[in-house]
């Protein structure tokens, strides 16, 4: 790292960071009076990581996001969901199409196959895209009602082989989100607005109860803005968006025991001036590119049966789901409204060029849960089947060499076994075989059918010590099978890289968890968790350089280990929340500090409560270190160095809910974001962040 320059924000130490924990659980609790319970967000239940339990007393680093930090964000991208979870960012740009996601150290929108190496699924679904120069995950973050992250391949058995960084589960807001008991239905109107871009959201929700056990949702929403400002009062060009969006959703108990649920989700993103390049690189890299006619479309379809029986051992669940993940692209041209040159032949201007992309997955997955107990222990079995049909479209005038056609076909059969011992012992072990079968398209030349398999083991446990201090560790190995796009990406000097082996990451994990109920008050919380991880990768892929004979190949081998920590204090009057992360990501031959590493990061919550009016305020300070990360080339060798200042940015936030009167039922939320105005830009993002934006939101709820 290099030395500090002026105005950059250093983070501390660990040991620092420890004081300041204790600051939080120390000063903090002395202003609260009559302090009533409630638990921190580690006190969350954890749905993803087999049977459900609590975050803090899950062996694996979890963090979960609810639907009041969702509305407490207000966020315009879905990357801003995430400034309170460690060790977990957006990376790319901050662009309506730009988002990719990034977990400790895993992930980039210009690193070939990241969207493959972290999974993202929707209500069970998983979404996947990649394409030169655009994010992989299009929606608006209005329609989510929770999102789960787990943190490294420890998910990889449950989930599919080749999460390497860890997963993502987004689940979609339900009709008893809004059906209080006893009532049959409810409306809701939201209105949004942001100052830097003058963004402007609204949208409308109907849940009804038509019958028991029948319930039903519909919400439509739209979100526009123009191009917002950095600190440096410079306009972003291309950042701006219009993106309607709709969910419709069913809910239908068939008797007692089953239950079955279908859901259909749109988002689309309609711009005739759209950058071509939305992962980000400022104002050059937008001119460089130019605009083109954009129209991209994110359909996800699921149907979900799901069972509880009599018997212990039986417990099925189905789903059949649908995904598709369109991108159309016409009339590319540079600021002055020049026509950009297509040559529909293999060069680099082959990418101005009028075409379709488009992902569309089809998905059936069939589980089921055995609970089998016994004196002192209780076992709970979960087993399945995932099979997933890919298939990746470029419909042009000619061959993209850059992004083949060609289909992917995989089935995973899996199983985790939980197995608890006493009140004290967690173990938890499980393994997965994906078999996968990849097609070339016809225009790849030489393409061929790729046969190969992937594995992924874990191992974790956990031990109560006390029934406030908890020890947890894992080790979970996983495999990861070339994408479609790193076999079959060819060029008119370049041939697919048929012969690529699989990436193989091995992560283990050591932590410490704790809390403690009546810290200061009679029912106020303190919960912490600390885990270590360190995560080795072998045969990593990367892209090749200019004079290589294939595109991709086997050249990396990198190391990411580090340190995550999350704190949380809640009482009556105030709460606080803390959340670091130090990732070190090395490449393991040459020594140098790999592009896709985070800088440290701390966030730190602090903030009060009005019960009695509805009133929740704070305080948010995102403290990020300076970084020097390198990239090396494939074909000279040489390494080049990148030094990133550090940067700290303060938010404010009030939100008023109240809970009888006249008002019940509204849901205003207040904040003003960078309120220091502050120039900065993060590492992993290619453009400048935004510069001081006030945000408000106006919810209005009906119920009957």
């Amino acid at each position: 790292m290099q030395p500090q320059k002026p105005g950059q924000a250093i983070i501390p130490g660990l040991a620092r960071l420890l004081t300041t924990a204790a600051i939080i659980a120390i000063a903090a609790p002395a202003t609260a009076q009559d302090a009533a319970g409630g638990g921190t967000f580690l006190g969350r239940l954890i749905l993803g990581a087999g049977q459900q339990k609590v975050a803090i007393d899950t062996p694996q680093a979890v963090t979960v996001v609810e639907q009041e930090d969702i509305d407490r964000e207000q966020p315009a991208t879905i990357g801003q969901i995430f400034r309170n979870v460690p060790g977990v960012q957006t990376a790319g740009s901050d662009r309506p199409l730009g988002t990719a996601f990034n977990i400790r150290g895993i992930g980039t929108t210009e690193q070939t196959a990241s969207e493959a190496r972290i999974i993202v699924n929707v209500d069970g679904v998983p979404k996947f895209y990649e394409q030169y120069r655009m994010g992989s995950f299009f929606t608006d973050p209005e329609l989510y009602r929770r999102v789960e992250v787990l943190r490294g391949p420890g998910s990889a058995v449950l989930y599919g082989s080749g999460a390497i960084g860890g997963t993502v589960n987004f689940e979609t807001k339900d009709a008893a989100d809004f059906i209080p008991e006893g009532k049959t239905g409810a409306a809701r109107l939201k209105f949004g607005y942001d100052s830097n871009g003058d963004g402007l959201m609204a949208s409308s929700i109907l849940a009804m109860r038509t019958a028991a056990g029948a319930e039903f949702l519909a919400a439509l929403g739209y979100r526009t803005s123009d191009d917002y400002k950095d600190g440096a009062g410079t306009t972003l060009r291309g950042t701006g968006n219009d993106a309607p969006s709709a969910l419709i959703k069913g809910a239908f108990r068939l008797g007692e025991t089953q239950t079955l649920r279908l859901s259909m989700q749109r988002f689309q993103s309609d711009n005739d001036n759209a950058t071509l390049s939305q992962t980000g690189g400022g104002n050059a890299i937008a001119d460089a590119f130019g605009i083109v006619s954009r129209d991209t479309t994110d359909t996800t379809v699921s149907a979900a049966w799901e069972a509880t029986t009599d018997l212990a051992w039986l417990n099925p669940s189905v789903q059949l789901a649908w995904s598709d993940t369109r991108v159309a692209q016409r009339d590319a041209r540079n600021l002055a409204g020049v026509p950009q040159v297509c040559l529909p032949t293999l060069s680099n201007q082959n990418v101005f060029c009028d075409v379709d992309f488009a992902y569309r997955t089809a998905m059936l997955k069939v589980e089921n849960t055995a609970s089998m107990p016994g004196a002192g222990w209780e076992n709970f079995l979960t087993f399945g089947m995932q099979a997933t049909d890919q298939k990746r479209i470029a419909d042009s005038a000619g061959p993209l060499g850059f992004h083949p056609e060609g289909r992917d076909r995989k089935i995973g059969v899996y199983a985790q076994s939980e197995l608890l011992l006493g009140d004290r012992l967690t173990l938890i072990t499980g393994a997965r075989v994906d078999f996968g079968n990849r097609h070339a398209g016809d225009e790849v030349p030489g393409g061929e059918q790729v046969k190969e398999n992937a594995t992924a083991l874990t191992f974790a446990a956990l031990y109560k010590i006390t029934d406030d201090l908890s020890v947890f560790g894992s080790v979970a190995r996983t495999e990861r099978l070339p994408t479609l796009d790193e076999l079959y990406s060819y060029s008119a000097t370049k041939a697919p890289a048929l012969d690529l082996n699989k990436e193989e990451a091995t992560n283990i994990e050591l932590g410490l968890s704790w809390t403690r109920q009546g810290l200061i008050a009679a029912d106020d919380s303190l919960q912490i968790k600390a885990t270590l991880f360190h995560n080795n990768i072998d045969d990593l892929i990367t892209t090749t350089a200019t004079a290589d004979t294939v595109f991709h190949r086997n050249v990396a081998r990198a190391k990411f280990r580090g340190v995550e920590v999350e704190a949380g204090y809640e009482a009556e009057r105030v709460f606080g929340r803390l959340a670091y992360s130090h990732v070190s990501g090395k490449d393991r031959d040459y020594g140098y500090t790999v592009a896709t590493t985070p800088a440290d990061q701390l966030a730190l919550t602090l903030g009060g409560r009005l019960h009695e009016r509805g009133i929740e305020y704070g305080w948010r300070g995102t403290f990020v270190d300076s970084i020097t990360t390198a990239s090396r080339s494939t074909a000279t060798g040489a390494i080049t160095a990148t030094d990133y200042a550090g940067y700290a940015t303060h938010d404010l936030f009030v939100s008023f809910k109240p809970q009888s009167g006249a008002l019940d039922g509204f849901d205003v939320q207040l904040a003003v974001e960078n309120v220091l105005d502050r120039d900065f830009r993060n590492n992993l993002s290619a453009d400048h962040g935004r510069g001081r934006t006030f945000k408000v939101s106006f919810a209005k709820a009906l119920t009957w």
